[in-house]
């Protein structure tokens, strides 16, 4: 006969904080394997990032260079008409019949020579222009081809890193995907809210030394009762995170060392054993 699935929000409160510990534990071992790729992985996407900076401003300025050659073309468009419109002026001066028609032809042929020289004087502007910005693309071809070899060596050891570490990795996902469907989602959602805010990447941890697993701070006598029977679900008031008793999931904590015996009891210890050997004598 086939077992009856149990709907997690059905269950106790201490299967539910047993399920989510053992969830933890398993997201724990994710985080030492995360842990071994280090910085690489942000490495990586740093250098990816600066490589498709630089070549998209490679790409500006071979864009500036484009539109500086398609001027340049109508420049030297606009030249050839005013020096076609100069050689037409300066044939009709020597058919002219008046001193107002040969002003007039005058001004136009200055205007025309002032559009020359304007036309060239752009010319020259955009000749350099275009070399600086030659210039400047090897220059970053050479910093894009040293930032490539640096990402290629990275690449290559994380994906060394990730190749000892995939098939562990893989294998506790999917274990973790299988207990999280023995998790209630409301409580599955809040835990990874509390995950996620947490620096060390743990959403619920285990009284120690009657004090948070997780902050340290002190958890009042009564507050321990109530985790120890774990009836309803309890978080720090500090720092948020779950808290569950030691016993409940099986784990062994230091315990908290007794209280030094105090001065008075010392000196009233030390009293009856001098009181003792007095007699004795």
């Amino acid at each position: 006969m086939a077992t009856k699935k149990i709907n997690p929000q059905d269950m106790p409160v201490e299967d539910k904080l047993k399920n989510l510990y053992q969830l933890q534990t398993i997201y724990t071992e994710i985080d030492k394997i995360k842990t071994l790729r280090g910085e690489l992985p942000l490495e990586v996407q740093d250098l990816e990032d600066e490589v498709t900076g630089l070549q998209a401003r490679i790409n500006n300025f071979a864009t500036d260079i484009n539109t500086m050659k398609a001027n340049d073309v109508e420049l030297h468009h606009s030249i050839d008409q005013a020096k076609a419109m100069i050689e037409k002026f300066t044939k009709d001066l020597d058919e002219v019949r008046n001193n107002r028609e040969y002003d007039s032809l005058n001004k136009e042929i200055e205007f025309q020579n002032l559009e020359v020289e304007l036309a060239e004087k752009r010319l020259r502007e955009n000749a350099k222009k275009e070399s600086i910005a030659a210039d400047e693309i090897e220059k970053i071809r050479v910093v894009i081809d040293d930032k490539k070899l640096t990402l290629e060596d990275k690449k290559s050891e994380l994906d060394d890193i990730i190749s000892e570490t995939r098939q562990k990795e893989e294998e506790l996902r999917d274990e973790a995907k299988k207990k999280e469907l023995l998790i209630e989602p409301r409580l599955l959602m809040a835990y990874k809210r509390i995950r996620k805010a947490a620096r060390n990447g743990l959403g619920i941890v285990c009284v120690e030394r009657d004090a948070c697993g997780g902050c340290f701070n002190k958890i009042p006598p009564q507050r321990q009762l109530d985790i120890k029977m774990s009836k309803k679900v309890i978080v720090c008031e500090y720092c948020g995170r779950i808290i569950v008793d030691p016993d409940l999931v099986g784990v062994k904590v230091e315990k908290k060392a007794d209280a030094a015996p105090k001065k008075r009891s010392i000196r009233r210890l030390k009293k009856a054993e001098a009181a003792s050997e007095e007699k004795k004598d």
